[in-house]
């Protein structure tokens, strides 16, 4: 049962102190670049400009172009590292009224800074190539940024005016309200009822620990706890919906006043990544939908279940008790990922001796996992730890993302200092794909085995056709909005169960909760995210194998790429360790695999080898 923050263990707590040692040094940074965004104060007391300088003479010389760009990347690194303090003292617990005041804060500068330097690329985009390499002739420097303006001048099409552009980072504020409501709403507002666990004793529901009363063997406290969870929904429905709604106009209005067809050529164009990558996804997967809906069926007849339901998705298969503490999983986390060399291993203790890790669940905190941190910080992490393989499989995920951050902070300036999410979780889900294979290796028996596969099928149930779903809901009510209709409650519930019987083969009338899904997934408020854990997850598989049965070479291209950040376009860098992702071979390969270990589970299953 989560507890309040001040009962948990400080050392399983992440330290923030390294951002900012005191709240009062973050508001003392607050202050300073604030007046410097407000022109009251210079950048710093060498004499440099402020910001407001700069408006009306981006291109005066070549000096100008690189004193603006580097003053404007300055600026941003602090900006982002105190949205990246507020905002983690705030997932703390989302309940304390100061830390939410931070964020506001935050998130408020953010926007200053969007307004400030909105002049910049509507006036960078009146320059024209042949002055541009005048520009680099006279400043060397500008070389610095070169990919950086290449990006620029792909989306001069797109950029208006500078008073429309200020205009819109004005509103920025405005427009992420939905995301925030839902996210104030959903985790810190509403209240789940009291269940009972598989002792039959009271326990407090919560994202925290809703899989693993998914995951009991207890069917009547599965069915319990996700019809109490889904009646939260049901009756919040339209509250959920009027925040999504306004959502997806958001980004249809950005998309349409930015000149893009859609919402989804507006969010992949952001990346760098073709459409033609989310089509051959949903196109593949949709091919495949058969090999789901067999592993359905085998789910079916080794519960021995007449009757299948959504609730009865995530139960594991085996009753082998594959517990980790947080101890153990640390252990077996640097055992599994050493694979990757000396220079990543040491990073990777790095996260635990330094504290960069928030493990244990707390009332008010945020749910889930993530990795976070900015350019000038360690790569945090949020876990939820529950003690489940779960948990082991989202440590190496989420370390996965911090190694990613690492090796490219070092290695890249920060103009380059970030990656796309289109290659983010390629990188969380190959360590997934590693652990799969150590645990496969390491299986002592038959048991073990079937327990290893069954959890790696639902994790690509999970990742590949579960996201893929998610995406085509998501297509689906950006194209309804785009049309005119209007996103109601029933719209929705209608929409994401007629998805959700497409993959599973499960009727939507006799599992009737699975509609209101749709009002929990806080992903639908990230700007067609969720399509790059099923893309990044096939590629993934691949480049799994290559490292574990490949050779240096392999493992040295693949830290080339952690190392490469933003430096070169998303499909290069990533072709660079040997995917093509604007092919359909390494989904091909994918489901091959899925295949390949739903044949070996089932032939143990032929065997007699489950529910051991």
């Amino acid at each position: 049962m989560a507890k309040e923050r001040q009962e948990n263990d400080k050392k399983l707590q992440w330290d923030l102190t390294t951002i900012f040692s005191t709240d009062e040094a973050w508001e003392e940074e607050l202050a300073c670049i604030t007046a410097n965004l407000s022109g009251e104060a210079n950048w710093q007391e060498n004499g440099s400009h402020s910001a407001v300088d700069f408006v009306g003479h981006l291109l005066d010389s070549a000096a100008v172009l690189y004193e603006a760009t580097a003053t404007m990347l300055l600026i941003s690194q602090d900006v982002e590292r105190l949205y990246v303090y507020a905002s983690m003292k705030n997932d703390q617990d989302t309940r304390v009224a100061k830390y939410q005041e931070y964020q506001a804060k935050a998130t408020a500068l953010y926007a200053k800074f969007g307004e400030v330097f909105a002049f910049y690329e509507p006036e960078f985009m009146a320059l024209t190539e042949e002055k541009y390499a005048q520009f680099v002739k006279e400043e060397a420097k500008l070389s610095n940024f070169s990919h950086y303006f290449e990006r620029l001048f792909s989306q001069k099409a797109h950029i208006l005016s500078q008073k429309e552009e200020k205009l819109l980072a004005q509103a920025s504020e405005i427009f992420g309200s939905a995301a925030e409501t839902f996210e104030v709403f959903d985790n810190a507002d509403i209240k789940f009822p009291l269940v009972k666990n598989e002792q039959n004793e009271d326990e407090q529901l919560s994202h925290g620990n809703y899989i693993s009363f998914m995951e009991s063997k207890n069917r009547d406290v599965r069915k319990s706890v996700y019809q109490a969870l889904y009646s939260n929904y049901e009756q919040y429905q339209h509250t959920y919906a009027k925040t999504l709604q306004s959502n997806v106009k958001v980004h249809n209005f950005n998309a349409q006043v930015h000149g893009y067809n859609s919402a989804r050529e507006a969010a992949l164009s952001a990346n760098f990544v073709p459409e033609k990558v989310y089509d051959l996804l949903i196109e593949s997967v949709n091919k495949h939908l058969p090999l789901l809906q067999r592993y359905i069926a085998l789910r079916k007849d080794i519960l021995g279940l007449e009757d299948l339901k959504m609730y009865d998705i995530y139960t594991p298969l085996s009753s082998l008790d594959y517990k980790f503490n947080y101890e153990n999983g640390v252990k077996k986390a640097q055992e599994v990922l050493s694979i990757y060399g000396e220079a990543y291993s040491e990073r990777v203790k790095r996260t635990f001796d330094e504290q960069w890790i928030d493990v244990q669940e707390n009332i008010g905190k945020r749910s889930g996992a993530y990795s976070g941190g900015s350019y000038n910080t360690n790569a945090f992490m949020l876990l939820n730890w529950q003690e489940t393989l779960d948990d082991l499989f989202t440590l190496v995920h989420e370390m996965g993302h911090s190694m990613h951050s690492t090796f490219t902070r070092e290695n890249q300036p920060y103009v380059y200092g970030d990656y796309p999410i289109f290659l983010a979780e390629i990188a969380s889900t190959t360590n997934e794909n590693i652990l799969t294979d150590t645990l496969l290796d390491d299986a002592q028996n038959d048991q073990e085995k079937f327990a290893i596969l069954n959890h790696w099928l639902d994790g690509f149930r999970g990742t590949v056709y579960r996201q893929t779903q998610f995406a085509e809901f998501e297509q689906g009510i950006h194209e309804a909005d785009a049309k005119g209709e209007v996103l109601t409650s029933e719209f929705m519930n209608h929409l994401y169960a007629e998805i959700n019987e497409k993959y599973y083969g499960l009727s939507a009338e006799e599992n009737p909760e699975i509609q209101y899904e749709w009002a929990r997934i806080p992903h639908f408020y990230y700007n067609f995210y969720v399509f790059q854990y099923a893309t990044g997850f096939a590629a993934a598989s691949y480049l799994a194998e290559k490292i574990v049965h490949g050779t240096d070479d392999d493992r040295e291209k693949y830290l080339t790429y952690l190392k490469a950040g933003s430096s070169d376009y998303p499909l290069n860098v990533i072709a660079k360790a040997g995917v093509d992702m604007a092919q359909s071979n390494y989904l091909d390969a994918a489901f091959d695999l899925f295949e390949n270990r739903l044949n070996e589970l089932e032939a143990l299953v032929a065997k007699g080898v489950h529910r051991a």
